[in-house]
């Protein structure tokens, strides 16, 4: 019992440990870009993760590094899934380098393997445990991209509207941007924040709106950046073609919901189908540990049997959720 406590309070140690590392450094490349925003018409500098884009907030940061973790950020950012990094961290919002990501996924793994060691008594258990605590960072980076990415296109359709009313007020693109930056929400305000400081610095309209894209790939984001583009080109009634999108953003949005209501019942099916046989499990190993301990303790039949069962479990329920996941 008490092996036990200890793997959890370990794993529980973990997990606070890196996200006391993200807040941290949040908080300290936000007194940074603070600083900087003063000198650039309020509006805070927020372009790491991109290529072309060289960020005073991020040079200033370097300052505070120490030298290893300079070298290893260095050494990590020029290569492919450095670069790829860079660019998940800057769509999560998450103000941390390539080299203290990369030292995440080793402190995870390294506190899992820790924690799993503890709890199953044995170096086999803690290696699987480390195996999944090297996934951690990234499933937390994955989930808060979905959280903004998610918020930012339910909050399209009005953006838009305020966009228009701005346009039709007499406002200019870059105006009207700025108005957006001021009255959304978000993440809306803080994207359209990023795009009217990078053009305040030099850089084009296009390439600011690029950039925005790059951060949010969203299909209507790149609906409304194409007709933007093209009005500036072309010329035309910017605002008319920007309230026919925000119609037609609404309208998927409606039919989203729609299909997500008729797909709901294959959902949790297709969970509570791969769940049931994980806790049916479980309950057999607490109610008769005799029976269901073979499995465990046997490592030349039972633990074979265990991986076989949840690689068919995790394959039902991947088959299960593309069936119900529908694309439109």
């Amino acid at each position: 019992m008490g092996l036990i406590i200890a793997g959890v309070a370990g794993a529980l140690a973990v997990l606070i440990l890196v996200y006391g590392i993200v807040s941290v450094r949040s908080e300290r490349k936000g007194e940074i870009e603070e600083r900087l925003g003063r000198y650039t018409s309020e509006y805070t500098s927020l372009l790491s993760g991109f290529d072309g884009i060289q960020s005073s907030a991020e040079e200033a940061a370097a300052h505070e590094q120490s030298i290893i973790a300079r070298r290893l950020d260095a050494a990590l950012s020029d290569r492919g899934f450095g670069r790829k990094w860079r660019v998940q961290l800057a769509r999560a919002d998450l103000k941390l380098t390539v080299g203290e990501f990369a030292a995440m996924h080793v402190i995870s793994m390294a506190g899992a393997f820790v924690a799993g060691t503890m709890l199953f008594a044995t170096p086999i258990g803690g290696a699987v445990t480390g195996i999944a605590g090297f996934f951690i960072p990234r499933f937390y980076v994955a989930r808060k991209q979905g959280q903004r990415l998610k918020g930012f296109e339910g909050q399209l359709p009005d953006t838009l509207s305020l966009w228009v009313n701005a346009l039709r007020s007499g406002y200019s693109v870059l105006q009207s941007m700025e108005a957006i930056a001021k009255e959304s929400p978000v993440p809306t305000s803080v994207e359209f924040r990023r795009v009217v400081q990078e053009v305040q610095l030099g850089i084009a309209m296009q390439d600011a709106l690029e950039h925005l894209l790059g951060r949010m790939p969203s299909d209507d984001l790149d609906l409304v950046n194409t007709a933007v583009n093209i009005q500036r080109e072309v010329g035309g009634n910017l605002a008319e073609i920007l309230e026919s999108i925000g119609h037609t953003i609404r309208d998927r949005i409606k039919l989203k919901g729609e299909i997500a209501v008729l797909t709901s019942q294959g959902r949790i099916t297709g969970w509570l189908i791969s769940l049931l046989p994980i806790f049916l499990t479980i309950f057999l190993y607490v109610v008769s540990p005799g029976y269901m301990g073979n499995l465990v303790e046997n490592r030349m039949c039972g633990w074979p049997m265990l991986g076989c069962g949840l690689g068919l479990i995790g394959t039902g329920a991947a088959i299960v959720q593309k069936i119900v996941n529908i694309d439109y």
